[in-house]
């Protein structure tokens, strides 16, 4: 930031020192306990504390404000580590604050923290906030630079910086929503699991976008304002009245429900504390995006947000209904037609979700329903604004609205659940439409020729009864197959012929795996072009592969994941349907395209997969490890998105895994050290790999080249050896890129490769190490290097 704006926070920072007891004094080897006394430091006044608290049967490090009658956590370190448990110490040594723990490695606190020089005290200001300090006074860390959710008097959120909720009001790890301060000016609030913040998710934003660097500022006396460089006050919120008598403290914080607001804490002299909210940026806590999960929506009750699935859904998971509802019926694909099946309407008033519409049709609210059964690829409708939109699933963002507006569901059973029964009060039912095959058209008309004839038409009876008894047979023999698709995935079921007809009888060929080849082809109705691998290996491997790949594709939903379309189990055919990739591989543009892309390209990339395979590890249920992650199973689309694909080899985690046993599955050259050593695999085996196919992009050759100097045949070692000597620029061929990317790259390659497990980050900080927004130490040299054999 500017000058004046450093001026006007020390400013503000200076006059709180000074209204107040400046600062406690913590010495080098000063410690606390987590359960014996001293578990805490306390600023000179008493309203703040840094030390120890409990959540849960365990404790986290962090500062809070001394309310009553329950202390305000308003700082957290390393918020999304486990709690630790009560025979915890912490001790501040000159590299830092030091975690403690029986049975476990010590682990230096706050993760932020890197130093080069030691360290000479700890200071906790009254203001709350904790300074880290060379010799002389000199600021090397403070916690004001890194909030968690909350900023209080004197703090700021500078330009790009993000405040995240808190999981709940006891979980303190990171939660569901974001603060943004965003580089063109605008203060905005968004769901976090988002691959790129557009103004579509954004449920809030303070309307300040000015294309210019600004920053949040808070002022001890419960102003705030939007700082810009030159030191410009641009009026945002500011507090309400507050009685002058006594201590006044104030902090903004992004709630658990996902809305930022401002808070004072009055204390008096006796050391009793009131809490009033001073400002709220949302009124409707149904109007916080993601506030209820896929397929639910939110309705205020007594002014709290309350999720509701619609007509024929079910939690997914009663205990936490804020992860959105799943189908509690069956739907039969397109191109399935079922004696007895039948499709209908339900619809809930005044409910709107985010438009993901395929197609908008200018007809009337009583004619959209219809238009939705009618349409065999819709799946739910939403009339708004005069219009009828045709959605498919997952719907999201859903609430009630107040307006004119109303979702209609397809439904569909062969016996039809009574859609009412879902909660919703508002939900009404559509007439059926039966969906009839012409076996039983022929049957039907076939009585009615031959009804005067009863010899003729108790022959006709009994055919059918044979008919149906066979029919029943084969659909027990198709469930003990173990298949049971329909019932874990809701997907397209193409039949054999159609998938000949689509790939003009598998003429044209993509690509060649372990398990089957894969095909270029077109569906006929619609002309949208689709890649289908045929399995064609043993049938055990065939079906084992078929099963592992549509559960774990078939489950998830992401933009950097290839999607599963469809699939086909005809007979002893076994094809899947996924998305068509239209630029082909990863492999193919670093390694045989004519011209490297371009660095920034790169980048994208590479953040690209990371978030595909942060998605698999952490936010789809249940958690995945790939365990093939190359260059060969990353395909770029149209608009060439990296996208992982091929899940053949995913290993499914129970939601209570971290680790599994499995043979040694994947490519030699990405493979992690544990594959070899008869050890459990986690989710850092995928890491690993992760590590090598980073390395590649950035230096857009393979892992092994023979054609070489020696010393820079295996890429790890020849990475290393140029970072170690600072002559990074050898691995570009002479590109000229920004030299502080290219180093954070290389580090976050090497981290992961590193040869224990729990060296290498996860995902998560992958991704943040990447964008920049945290610190990334030097790497000590990956003692694994090759895995080639």
């Amino acid at each position: 930031m500017a000058t004046i704006l450093a001026f006007l926070l020390f400013l503000s920072t200076f006059s709180t020192a000074t209204a107040q007891p400046k600062h406690l004094n913590i010495t080098i080897d000063s410690y606390i306990s987590a359960t014996t006394h001293p578990t805490s430091w306390s600023s000179p006044s008493g309203l703040f504390s840094f030390g120890f608290y409990r959540e849960g049967a365990g404790f986290r490090v962090g500062i809070w404000l001394e309310t009553s009658p329950n202390k305000t956590i308003v700082w957290t370190a390393n918020q999304d580590d486990p709690p630790v448990s009560g025979n915890s110490t912490l001790v501040l040594l000159k590299n830092g604050f030091s975690l403690r723990t029986a049975g476990a490695q010590d682990k230096f606190l706050p993760s932020e923290f890197s130093s080069q020089y030691f360290l000479s005290s700890a200071l906790m200001f009254d203001s709350g906030n904790l300074v880290l300090y060379y010799s002389d006074y000199e600021n090397t860390w403070e916690s004001f630079n890194y909030p968690t959710d909350t900023i209080l008097g004197g703090q700021s959120l500078l330009t790009g910086n993000k405040l995240f909720s808190s999981e709940s009001e006891t979980n303190h790890s990171t939660g569901r929503f974001m603060l943004i301060m965003q580089e063109d000016g605008n203060l905005v609030l968004y769901p976090k699991d988002l691959d790129n913040t557009t103004s579509i998710d954004a449920y809030w934003a303070a309307a300040t976008n000015q294309e210019e660097s600004v920053s949040l500022h808070l002022y001890p006396d419960g102003f705030m304002y939007l700082v810009n460089d030159t030191g410009y006050n641009k009026n945002f919120l500011k507090r309400g009245a507050v009685a002058n008598s006594g201590t006044v403290v104030y902090r903004a914080t992004i709630d658990v429900d996902g809305i930022f607001r401002l808070y004072s804490h009055r204390f008096t002299r006796n050391s009793i504390s009131t809490t009033m909210t001073e400002v709220s940026a949302l009124p409707n806590k149904c109007k916080v995006n993601s506030i209820c999960g896929f397929n639910s929506y939110c309705r205020l009750v007594d002014d709290k947000p309350n999720c509701l699935c619609l007509p024929g859904y079910n939690f997914t998971d009663p205990d936490h209904q804020v992860e959105g509802c799943s189908r509690n019926f069956t739907m039969e694909g397109c191109m399935v037609k079922k004696e007895h099946f039948k499709y209908f309407i339900s619809t809930v008033e005044d409910v709107v979700f985010r438009e993901n519409s395929y197609s908008t049709l200018p007809i009337a609210k009583d004619e959209c329903g219809n238009a939705c059964l009618n349409d065999c690829n819709c799946e739910a409708a939403m009339f708004q604004d005069g219009k009828c939109k045709k959605l498919v699933l997952p719907l999201i963002y859903g609430r009630s609205d107040g307006s004119d507006s109303a979702i209609f569901i397809k439904m569909g059973n062969e016996s039809p659940v009574d859609a009412n029964t879902n909660s919703s009060p508002n939900a009404s039912k559509m007439p059926a439409v039966e969906i009839k095959k012409e076996s039983r058209v022929k049957v039907l008309t076939a009585g009615i020729v031959l009804i005067t004839t009863c010899l003729l038409a108790s022959i006709a009876f009994s055919c059918f009864l044979i008919y149906r008894n066979r029919a029943q047979s084969s659909k027990k023999m198709t469930e003990d197959n173990n298949l049971s698709l329909s019932e874990e995935i809701v997907l397209r079921s193409f039949s054999y012929n159609e998938l000949v007809k689509a790939t003009d009888n598998f003429k044209e060929e993509l690509g060649k795996g372990a398990f089957g080849t894969v095909y270029k082809g077109t569906l006929y109705n619609s002309n949208r072009t689709i890649a289908v691998k045929r399995l064609e290996k043993l049938i055990e491997e065939g079906e084992r592969e078929f099963r592992a790949e549509t559960r774990a594709i078939g489950r998830t939903h992401h933009r950097n994941l290839v999607r599963l379309l469809g699939f086909c189990d005809e007979g002893s055919s076994r094809l899947l349907v996924y998305e068509y990739m239209s630029n082909g591989s990863l492999a193919n543009l670093l390694f045989r395209s004519q011209s490297r892309p371009d660095w920034k390209e790169r980048v994208r990339f590479a953040l690209d997969v990371a978030r595909g395979i942060f998605y698999l590890h952490e936010d789809c249920e249940p958690h995945i490890i790939h365990c093939d992650i190359k260059p060969q199973n990353i395909l770029m689309d149209g608009f060439w998105t990296a996208k992982i694909s091929d899940f053949g080899l995913a290993k499914l985690l129970l939601p209570d895994q971290t680790r599994t046993f499995t043979g040694v599955r994947g490519t030699r050259g990405y493979l992690a050290p544990e594959w070899y050593r008869n050890i459990p695999i986690s989710v850092k085996t995928d890491v690993y790999s992760y590590g090598i196919v980073l390395l590649e992009i950035i230096c857009c050759r393979r892992y092994i080249e023979l054609e070489v100097p020696d010393n820079e045949i295996v890429l790890t070692e020849w990475v290393y050896s140029c970072f170690m000597a600072g002559e990074l620029h050898k691995l570009l061929g002479g590109e000229e890129v920004e030299g502080k990317i290219l180093d954070r790259m290389v580090k976050v390659g090497l981290w992961c490769i590193q040869d224990e497990p729990a060296l290498r980050p996860s995902m998560k900080n992958v991704i943040w190490m990447m964008e920049g927004n945290v610190d990334i130490p030097i790497p000590p040299s990956p003692i694994s290097s090759m895995n080639i054999s």
